[in-house]
């Protein structure tokens, strides 16, 4: 994307799990020495577009991210935490031009978004220095997401956002369009509450493995785009023994250790492609909403393949929240809709690499 004046290049990361869009910053005058190491130059914002901290903005802000602002240390500046499973940020709020593509040409449909300037990135210390983004796009339910923001500034009149992320590489993205097509598996989205006031959940589901339930119970289900399964670090639950039953009746599998998550399984020889996966894998999982309906999920899209080659289980509980993360990998090759005007999340298996297959905004 194109951020800012002058406009500059920038990747950033698809987030329907959280509400505040960001890109990592230089802020102040000596060089950033807690920033990853990004694709592009970092931005850079100049004193004049950041938001003070009195700004009914930095209020919208803190409420989404559940916190208390402090206007006593600068008091010029809406300082702020984010944090995630695999660590951080810290920043501050500012207002800078934000243009998205077919929204028009002209200067008037670049529109003023409040965003964040991260200038402290804390994390693993394991974790590699060079990251394939530059921050983060939040299409959270929130007040400051990128999706409320546009609608209440009229650069689009519908709140909603979809996306379609390909196995190949590539997919596509809407935002502010009423999507029709009679394809579409809705269900309804799940109230807020205190504790998750912004994510997008389709409410409560049980995990089956073809027929039989692998679940003690229904877990409240969390749709996060952003989430990357290796970076969940946990002990495994109970009610995955009955996976790791199920697996041992495979001949051609053998249950093993791996660092990168807690349930795999090794074949007959390392798996590369996603077709390895097919042909040691046959059975689906599936989630079945306490509405009646089920998101049916094939094997490439439950299983990763780690650097050993074996493949490992990537839908797993976090423990002490009682949810179900639905990442990435999981909605891959599907159009996962977020319709924020009717309360309904949808989805159906079009082509991603397809640019609209089968699906249409309604005029």
């Amino acid at each position: 994307m194109l951020i800012g004046e002058p406009r500059r290049p920038y990747f950033l990361d698809i987030d329907t799990g959280s509400n505040l869009t960001w890109l990592e910053c230089q802020a102040g005058k000596g060089p950033c020495t807690t920033c990853n190491k990004v694709p592009h130059r970092l931005y850079t914002p100049t004193p004049d577009k950041l938001v003070p901290c009195a700004d009914p903005l930095c209020d919208t802000l803190h409420q989404d991210l559940g916190t208390t602002k402090n206007c006593r240390d600068p008091p010029g500046q809406c300082s702020y935490e984010v944090t995630y499973l695999d660590g951080s940020s810290l920043g501050v709020l500012l207002l800078d031009k934000f243009p998205l593509p077919r929204l028009g040409g002209t200067d008037n449909n670049y529109p003023t978004i409040a965003f964040g300037c991260g200038y402290d990135q804390v994390g693993d210390p394991n974790k590699p220095e060079t990251v394939a983004v530059d921050g983060i796009l939040g299409l959270g339910r929130g007040s400051v997401g990128m999706v409320s923001q546009l609608k209440q500034k009229g650069s689009i009149s519908y709140n909603s956002v979809a996306h379609c992320l390909s196995t190949k590489g590539g997919g596509y993205l809407y935002i502010g369009a009423e999507l029709d097509s009679s394809q579409v598996t809705w269900v309804p989205m799940a109230p807020a509450t205190p504790g998750r006031p912004n994510y997008y959940s389709p409410g409560q589901a049980t995990l089956y493995l073809d027929t039989t339930s692998i679940g003690t119970k229904s877990l409240s289900v969390i749709f996060d785009s952003g989430i990357t399964i290796r970076d969940i670090r946990h002990r495994i639950h109970d009610m995955w023994r009955m996976l790791q039953l199920e697996a041992s009746l495979s001949k051609s599998l053998k249950v093993v250790s791996d660092p990168a998550l807690a349930l795999c399984w090794e074949g007959p020889s390392p798996f590369r492609s996603v077709e390895d996966l097919k042909k040691e894998f046959e059975s689906l999982v599936s989630l079945k909403f306490d509405s009646g309906v089920s998101m049916m999920i094939p094997p490439e899209n439950y299983l990763i393949i780690t650097e050993r080659g074996n493949a490992c289980f990537g839908i797993l509980p976090l423990l002490g929240l009682d949810m179900y993360l639905i990442g990435d990998i999981t909605m891959q090759d599907q159009l996962v809709i977020y319709d924020n005007e009717k309360g309904m999340i949808g989805w159906m298996p079009p082509l991603c690499d397809k640019e609209g297959y089968q699906v249409r905004p309604k005029l």
